[in-house]
C-alpha cells in the first residue's frame, strides 16, 4: 500500500480519485494527439501531465497504478470532436468540480492532497482559458442567427397556423420566410462586421448566421412536413423551439462559463411570448377580412 498508508474508508475514495485522474490523463493525451493548432496542442498537453501528476501522488498512499475508464475516453474525445474543444473541456472540468467535496474530506486527513491538488486545478483553469476555437470567436454570430429565427419563425408560423390551417401552405409560406430572412440577417451581419473588422472576418460571421438560421427554420418546419394536424404541428414546432433554446443555451453556458437558467428563461419567454401574440395576431386577422382557406 505504499509508504503512506491511509484506512479503508479514505483508501476507497483515494483509489476512485486515481482512475479519473488517469482516465482525464489519456482523455488530454489523446486530444492533444489529434489537433493541428500548436497552441492548443501545448495546453492540452500540459494539462494531461497536470492529471498524470495527479495519479502518481494519490498513487502514494494507494501503492498501485489505475486503469483508465476507456468508455470515458471514448465518450469525451467524441464529445469534443463533434461539440468544440472547448466544450468538451469544459464538460470534463465541470465534471471534476462535483468531486471537490469529496477530495476535501480527504484532505482533512491528508493536508498535503489539498494543497497540491489545489494548485494543479487552479493550473488546469488558467490553461483551459487559453484554448482558442474559431467556433467560439463566431458565437455572437450564431446567438444573433439563431435567437432571430426563434423569434420571427415562430411567431410567423404560429400567425399562419390559424390564418391558413394548411400544414403544406404554413411549411411554404414558412420557409419563404425563412430563407428570405436568413438572406438578409447573414448580409446585415456582413456589412455590421465589416466595419469593425477585415473582410474574411465578416464574411465568416455572415456565413455563421445565415447557416444557424437556416438551420433553425429547418428545425422548425420540420413538423408541418409530416403531420397534417396544423394544431399538432403548431404545438410540437414550439416544443422545439425550446429543445432548441434548451441545448443552445446549455452550450453556451459550458463553453462561455455563462449562466444557464437565466439566458434559458429570457430566450424561451421571448420565443414563446412573441409566438402567442402572433398567435393572436392570426386569429383576428383571420376574422377581420373574412378569409376561409
Amino acid at each position: 500500500m505504499g509508504d503512506k498508508p491511509v484506512n479503508k474508508g479514505l483508501l476507497k475514495d483515494i483509489v476512485r480519485f486515481q482512475k479519473e485522474e488517469i482516465t482525464e490523463y489519456f482523455i488530454y493525451k489523446r486530444l492533444a494527439g489529434s489537433i493541428k493548432a500548436a497552441g492548443n496542442r501545448e495546453i492540452l498537453t500540459s494539462i494531461a501531465e497536470d492529471e498524470l501528476k495527479h495519479h502518481d501522488f494519490l498513487g502514494k498512499y494507494t501503492g498501485s497504478k489505475a486503469l483508465p475508464d476507456k468508455w470515458k475516453i471514448f465518450r469525451y474525445y467524441w464529445i469534443s470532436k463533434l461539440f468544440g474543444l472547448t466544450f468538451g473541456v469544459k464538460l470534463l472540468e465541470k465534471g471534476e468540480e462535483k468531486a471537490q467535496q469529496a477530495y476535501q474530506k480527504i484532505a482533512k486527513s491528508i493536508p498535503e492532497l489539498h494543497s497540491i491538488i489545489e494548485d494543479e486545478d487552479r493550473h488546469e483553469k488558467q490553461l483551459i482559458d487559453l484554448i482558442e476555437e474559431e467556433r467560439l470567436q463566431y458565437i455572437g454570430s450564431v446567438v444573433l442567427g439563431l435567437n432571430d429565427a426563434l423569434v420571427e419563425l415562430t411567431g410567423t408560423l404560429a400567425g399562419l397556423t390559424f390564418a391558413l390551417r394548411d400544414t403544406r401552405l404554413i411549411a411554404l409560406a414558412g420557409l419563404i420566410t425563412g430563407i428570405a430572412a436568413s438572406l438578409s440577417m447573414a448580409a446585415s451581419e456582413y456589412l455590421s462586421t465589416k466595419s469593425d473588422s477585415d473582410h474574411s472576418q465578416a464574411i465568416k460571421s455572415a456565413i455563421y448566421t445565415g447557416v444557424a438560421y437556416v438551420l433553425t427554420v429547418a428545425f422548425l418546419i420540420l413538423p408541418y412536413l409530416i403531420l397534417t394536424n396544423y394544431f399538432i404541428s403548431l404545438m410540437l414546432t414550439i416544443a422545439v423551439a425550446i429543445i432548441i433554446i434548451l441545448v443552445f443555451n446549455f452550450y453556451v453556458s459550458v463553453a462561455k462559463d455563462l449562466p444557464f437558467k437565466k439566458r434559458f428563461l429570457e430566450m424561451a419567454s421571448i420565443s414563446l411570448g412573441v409566438a402567442l401574440l402572433s398567435f393572436i395576431i392570426g386569429y383576428f386577422v383571420r376574422l377581420f377580412l373574412g378569409i376561409d382557406i
